[in-house]
């Protein structure tokens, strides 16, 4: 019997990228050197609405090394403002100029760009920039800004609003009539911040008419795209290349206003320009992710099964549409979310965006997700509590079957496969949930303070084109492509369109390379995207790396097996279908000493007749989910969460590599963790960040986060190659809920509501009475 060679998707294959990182061969943006290189840096605005009447640079272009300072008008008649558009109704758009021309919108807004040669005389000169302006009433919160009479931030939104939906499915007011109870809350999420670990930052670089970038983008197409249509040029005549990136988050899928003013000094000057964000700068000026309230009401019957949901969703939008996904991106996906992995016969929403004086709201790891699951998690608790029904028990009760998928949610999506029965059953077995009762109840008996809590969740992943076109998402195209060929080495090469921001690409794309073309998994390279070599496609976002990989880099290495067999047999003198590949040799079946290697192939082919690019429309969503269970205990005396106990099961179908997956979901329960006990971006009534820096905003140490215990169910999608479901954001989305309702379970009889993210100590002590 023939023995076949072990395969490689499925396998625990330690990432291929880390010694190069380990022993310090990682060239991010900031390692980058090039010829006549001059540094950027910002004057921002230091009011939160103003009338801007005269910028005033004079002093900043004498300071010693600076090259030019451009501001607002200086760009306008040349740089078109970034304005992304939604198609359909309910939209009212922004137009955000590389530097403010006019208005002042939030704090940290660029109004002044420099260039110097080294780039601390860039930043002694933009302290120089002196700036006339008539300070406005700031709508701060989307309560002044939607109050009668409010100051206007854009004349094209009128009432401040710039996005408003709303979806109605089944009986709605027939439900509630009927039904046995009834809850509804008013819950809340702060304002946050992706933090990647390298900040943002770009180096520009002009060639005639022909724009050069380098940047951490996670869409370097969509940020092509977007910087030609600001500069007035075809997308050829910019080039997009993506060094090692330290982190995106969703924060690098957006183009923002620095990202045409550097490019702007580059064109002033004629000299390629380098600006690196400040951690200041990138807490106080990138985007920002999730403020937003929503109120819910649930109905159910008497043995807690839901009848209907109603919601109302306001998310604090900012100051613009976030280009290019709009201010739809977090109400929208927050609505559909919220019925989440349950049976909801009836459900309506409605969901506004709104604009304030604040940095506009964007992509963040879970968006509008995040925030739907802790709705949805709590409401249900609030459900369990009101009828002496335990939280588990109360979720058997309405969680979706597996023998009903494919199931129509009541918000409209097709929900391909699952089986959250299962995984809430492993995830409760793994926690030992029954024990951790007992043991809440006889630590309470000892006046302390334990919680269980639980959460379950599904996830929109895998999106393509019909996605993005149903939102009306014209500037997010929604396809990937790959190009794998074979060099005359024999090693194979893999470009991307969808870069790495430490995901690890680079060893799962190699995984399913290597296995199509029978070859060592150390013999594929895959590089990070430059436009001019990548073919065209979206990005890296919305959980689509494992679904576009097997798609696009999967389908092209299955093309170039058989023109590297056919290529083989006319070389042996043998038929394609009796060779075989293995370890990088093609053989005739039964006679392994007659063979060839790639080597010989790719010569005997010539250069380029061993390429392949094929493009990969995910035909999804497909939904991926997991059970979270999260033990917690609460210092009765400072309110401080301590997480003794963590579980997850998770569901993206087929795994390619559990190393991979394990570390997605540490890293995002990680985040979640923080946005869960901490992390909140805070400001006055005037639009003045107060929490300015990392002593203020507490990202979570290793000390806050816990030992994991994992474990995994595959219900592979039918939508998809391999089955694959995506997987990159679930911790983020289903640890705040498990914690949350953990640390109301730890508190409830203190009489202490647990309705905001993140718990503030504070709020769980307010009412103690000592």
């Amino acid at each position: 019997m023939l023995s076949l060679a072990p395969r490689l998707a499925g396998a625990r294959v330690k990432r291929v990228e880390d010694p190069r990182f380990l022993r310090g061969g990682g060239a991010y943006l900031d390692d980058l050197r090039i010829p006549g290189l001059l540094h950027a840096a910002f004057a921002r605005s230091a009011h939160g609405h103003a009338e801007l009447r005269h910028v005033e640079v004079g002093l900043a272009r004498a300071a010693p090394g600076v090259v030019a300072v451009l501001t607002g008008p200086d760009l306008a008649e040349w740089v078109s403002p970034l304005a992304p558009r939604l198609e359909g109704p309910g939209f009212w758009p922004t137009r955000c100029p590389a530097l403010a021309e006019d208005r002042l919108r939030f704090v940290g807004e660029p109004l002044a760009a420099v260039c110097a040669e080294r780039a601390s005389q860039a930043v002694d000169a933009a302290e120089l920039v002196a700036v006339d302006c008539q300070p406005l009433s700031a709508v701060a919160n989307v309560v002044s800004a939607l109050a009668p009479g409010a100051p206007l931030l854009h004349e094209a939104a009128p009432g401040n609003v710039l996005f408003h939906r709303d979806h109605r499915h089944g009986d709605v007011e027939g439900a509630f009539a009927r039904a046995h109870l009834v809850v509804g809350e008013a819950f809340t999420h702060a304002r946050s911040s992706a933090s990647p670990l390298e900040p943002r930052g770009l180096i520009a670089s002009w060639e005639g008419e022909r724009l050069t970038v380098w940047t951490g983008t996670q869409a370097p197409h969509i940020y092509r795209a977007g910087l030609a249509r600001a500069f007035g040029v075809r997308d050829d005549q910019v080039r997009v290349i993506v060094p090692d990136t330290g982190g995106g988050f969703g924060q690098r899928m957006h183009v923002l206003s620095e990202d045409l003013a550097v490019a702007g000094l580059a064109w002033v000057t004629g000299r390629p320009v380098k600006w690196v964000e400040t951690r200041r700068e990138n807490l106080g000026c990138a985007s920002h992710a999730r403020e937003a309230r929503v109120d819910i009401e649930a109905a159910a019957d008497a043995r807690g099964a839901l009848l209907a949901l109603r919601a109302r969703v306001v998310s604090d939008n900012g100051a613009y549409h976030v280009y290019p996904l709009t201010a739809a991106l977090e109400p929208l996906g927050m609505a559909g979310i919220i019925p989440g992995p349950y049976r909801t016969p009836a459900y309506e929403w409605d969901a506004v965006g709104v604009a304030t004086n604040k940095p506009p709201l964007g992509a963040y790891r879970g968006v509008g997700m995040t925030m739907g699951a802790f709705v949805m998690e709590r409401t249900l608790d609030l459900l369990a509590e009101r009828l002496h029904v335990d939280p588990a028990e109360i979720r058997r009760r309405n969680l979706i079957p597996r023998e009903a998928y494919p199931f129509l949610s009541a918000a409209g999506f097709v929900y391909d496969s699952g089986d959250f029965p299962k995984a809430l059953e492993m995830a409760l077995e793994l926690a030992d949930y029954e024990g951790l009762k007992r043991e809440r109840e006889r630590a309470r008996g000892r006046g302390r303070l334990l919680g269980v809590g639980i959460s379950c969740y599904t996830e929109y992943t895998g999106m393509g084109s019909a996605t993005y076109r149903s939102r009306g998402m014209s500037d997010v195209p929604g396809h990937e492509a790959a190009r794998v060929s074979i060099q005359l080495d024999g090693a194979v090469h893999c470009r991307l369109s969808m870069p790495s921001q430490g995901q690890g690409h680079a060893t799962t794309t190699a995984q399913i390379v290597a296995d199509e073309l029978g070859v060592p998994l150390e013999s594929v390279v895959v590089s990070q995207p430059d436009t001019d070599q990548t073919p065209a496609g979206s990005g890296t976002f919305a959980s689509r790396g494992a679904v576009s990989q097997r798609g696009a880099a999967g389908a092209a290495a299955a093309t170039l097996r058989r023109r590297v067999l056919d290529g083989a047999g006319a070389l042996l003198e043998a038929s394609p279908a009796d060779l075989e590949l293995r370890d990088g040799r093609v053989t005739v079946r039964g006679v392994p000493d007659r063979g060839v290697g790639m080597a010989e192939v790719a010569a005997a082919a010539g250069e380029g007749m061993l390429e392949v690019t094929e493009a990969f429309d995910p035909p999804g969503p497909t939904f991926s989910g997991a059970v979270h269970v999260a033990s917690v205990e609460v210092d009765p005396e400072t309110g401080r969460v301590a997480l003794h106990r963590y579980v997850v099961v998770e569901d993206c179908g087929p795994v390619i590599n559990p190393v991979i997956v394990e570390g997605q979901i540490h890293g995002a329960v990680a985040q979640g963790i923080g946005e869960a006990l901490g992390e909140r971006l805070v400001y006055d009534e005037w639009g003045q960040l107060l929490t300015g820096s990392l002593m203020d905003y507490p990202l979570p140490t290793a000390a806050d986060v816990p030992s994991f215990i994992l474990g995994h169910l595959e219900t592979p999608s039918p939508l998809t190659p391999g089955g694959h479901k995506g997987m990159g954001e679930g911790g983020t989305i289903g640890a705040p809920a498990a914690i949350a309702n953990a640390v109301a379970d730890a508190v409830k009889l203190l009489g202490v509501k647990v309705i905001s993210l993140p718990i503030s100590s504070e709020s769980l002590i307010a009412g103690v009475d000592r």
